[in-house]
């Protein structure tokens, strides 16, 4: 195998670049504006600013983002389900439901991530686990699964309870998750929802997020409050095909310190598309004959100027082709660094079958 080394050219890329390069540290940013908070890029997962964000704090109702994360995953959004006595009257904000009513679970997802329903909350556990203790063991494996390895959760709304926590890094990587879910996404960016219930007449959502009203390209996500969280936000924005998730917990100004720090990192970030889906033809050992083989996937990421410079792209593979080749068959490597990190890698597959022939075969007899 030889390995081919192709730096990426400025000439090759398309796009306007702002300054900056790692996680940097916008104008204003300090513990006395928010104890913890990072923005992240939804796609890649790439930080682009954070403070403090690894600070293990309560959350509030940013919890009900990875709530509704599971429901979207797991569950038929057109399921019907009875509400549940005990999902009913549940503290704090709440879409009022009743006992014995019927409502879809996409209406119920309306009512948690419009809202704030704490019963809807109660009542998504309910159904999805059967209890919310249940609910909860689900949360915790799945938060681990996505990579947020220092929360825990206890209920699936964010009432204050022991034992229920996060970080604003682990609580950002859940929400660039569930961004990219298309099912969640449409609903967190929902300004206004009529629900219809099953007799206690419609219900008309209007969504608490403010950054939905006032930030451009606001898409979510979540609010939350609670006097031992203080003013927690969960924040979604996309511009130029880029979405940024932000999160702001225990922040006074969380609209205006959110929208700040987004602002910012759409100054100096540009999302860039460095390598697109590519079919290459190799030659095999026997001469003349060769094989049609390709990188699938396109990959984008979020740079800095001059960053671009620093990017390769990295090819690993055979001079020759040994046959025979099936369609399918892995031939090789390409891969993705910035800096030497690796960003990306895929296989470079064969896109059809090749095979010796006859002559081929008598060939190789009368060369050995």
């Amino acid at each position: 195998m030889t390995k081919k080394t192709v730096c990426l050219l400025t000439a090759l890329l398309a796009g306007a670049f702002a300054v900056g390069a790692a996680a940097y540290s916008p104008k204003g940013a300090s513990a006395e504006s928010s104890y913890s908070e990072i923005v992240m890029e939804a796609e890649s997962g790439r930080v682009l600013y954070e403070n403090d964000s690894d600070k293990v704090m309560p959350m509030a109702s940013t919890t009900k983002v990875l709530t509704a994360l599971i429901i979207v995953e797991d569950c038929d959004l057109s399921d019907v389900f009875e509400i549940p006595a005990e999902a009913c009257g549940i503290e704090g904000s709440s879409i009022y439901l009743v006992a014995g009513e019927k409502l879809k679970i996409s209406d119920l997802l309306y009512g948690l991530m419009l809202r704030s329903g704490n019963d809807c909350a109660e009542a998504l556990a309910i159904y999805h686990s059967k209890s919310v203790a249940a609910f909860a063991e689900v949360m915790n494996e799945r938060a681990k699964k996505l990579g947020a390895m220092h929360s825990h959760f206890v209920n699936p709304h964010g009432l204050p309870a022991e034992n229920h926590y996060t970080t604003a890094r682990d609580l950002c990587t859940i929400a660039c998750a569930a961004m990219r879910n298309p099912s969640f996404k449409e609903i967190v960016s929902t300004q206004k929802v009529v629900v219809q219930d099953g007799g206690n007449g419609n219900r008309v959502l209007v969504n608490k997020n403010k950054m939905l009203y006032q930030f451009d390209g606001a898409n979510g996500v979540k609010t939350g409050y609670t006097k031992i969280a203080g003013r927690c936000l969960v924040s979604g924005a996309e511009r130029g095909g880029m979405q940024l998730v932000s999160v702001v917990l225990n922040c006074h100004p969380m609209y205006e310190r959110s929208a700040e720090i987004l602002e910012q990192c759409f100054a100096k970030y540009s999302l860039v598309s460095l390598f697109e889906p590519k079919e290459m033809t190799l030659p095999t050992e026997v001469k003349g004959k060769s094989c049609r083989v390709e990188a699938k996937e396109g990959f984008s990421y979020p740079l800095a100027e001059g960053e671009l410079s620093k990017v390769q792209i990295l090819f690993d593979l055979p001079e020759q082709v040994k046959l025979p080749v099936k369609c399918g068959d892995a031939l090789g490597e390409m891969q993705i660094l910035l800096e030497n990190q690796l960003l990306f890698s895929q296989k470079i597959v064969s896109i059809e079958n090749v095979k010796k022939s006859f002559i081929d075969i008598l060939r190789d007899i009368a060369n050995n």
